[in-house]
């Protein structure tokens, strides 16, 4: 007996975007391709995150200006609660400050929205198959973007200390004492060597001169920090 073909999966995406004619043109393109199904559609950050939590889609297009929540924030939520769930962004913006931004909050691929809808749609199979979607002169806007940013600065932005470890680090770099520092602080003396663990873990340190060192050098912080309480 002859087995049964296997029916082929569909991509399942969700449309995020503000604009309604936008949206369901989107929407009506997408739906006459017959390896695609778009399971749901939003029209804002938060509704795009508690849908891509329901629904489990395989790619979300998601535009970048949004009521509420934007696009970037939103993807930065979907792709670290919902890993699974791919996003590419698609937007009329192509400026290297938003692929860039866009990229670092956990964005798959980028698209424009002036793309011709054959091409957003065998773009979006391509993503499928190969898991990142970078068209030739949106990657070359995202280097770039990544030209103007030193190593130093790269990093920085990746180890995201809190504002009261920054306070700490910098009154640390002053010579500070932890009695002094919870002093200044109005905290207990464990609760700031806690703040340092943490500080010395997010730099990748052993110690206080190491972690001093190292923020001096990512430009975390300088010898005019102000000493003030973080609001």
């Amino acid at each position: 007996m002859a087995e049964l073909a296997t029916k082929p999966k569909k991509i399942r995406v969700l449309v995020c975007d503000d604009q309604t004619l936008f949206r369901e043109g989107l929407i009506d393109v997408l739906g006459g391709e017959r390896d695609i199904e778009v399971i749901g559609q939003a029209s804002n950050g938060g509704e795009a995150i508690s849908m891509a939590r329901k629904l489990q889609p395989d790619v979300v297009l998601m535009d970048i200006r949004l009521p509420e929540m934007d696009g970037i924030s939103a993807t930065r939520v979907i792709r670290k609660d919902i890993p699974k769930a791919n996003v590419v962004i698609l937007s009329s913006y192509e400026d290297e400050a938003h692929v860039l931004e866009a990229i670092q909050a956990g964005a798959n691929g980028y698209l424009s929205k002036m793309l011709p809808a054959k091409e957003l749609v065998n773009a979006i199979r391509t993503f499928t198959q190969e898991g990142v979607l970078i068209p030739q002169p949106i990657m070359g806007k995202l280097m770039d973007g990544i030209r103007k940013i030193s190593a130093a600065q790269l990093e920085a932005s990746l180890i995201n200390l809190t504002k009261t470890e920054l306070l700490i680090l910098s009154m640390v770099g002053r010579g500070a004492s932890n009695d002094e520092i919870a002093k200044k602080l109005t905290s207990s003396v464990k609760t700031v060597k806690n703040h340092l663990n943490r500080t010395f873990q997010k730099l990748n340190v052993r110690n206080r001169t190491e972690a001093v060192l190292k923020g001096i050098d990512l430009g975390l912080i300088t010898p005019e920090t102000e000493d003030r309480n973080p609001k």
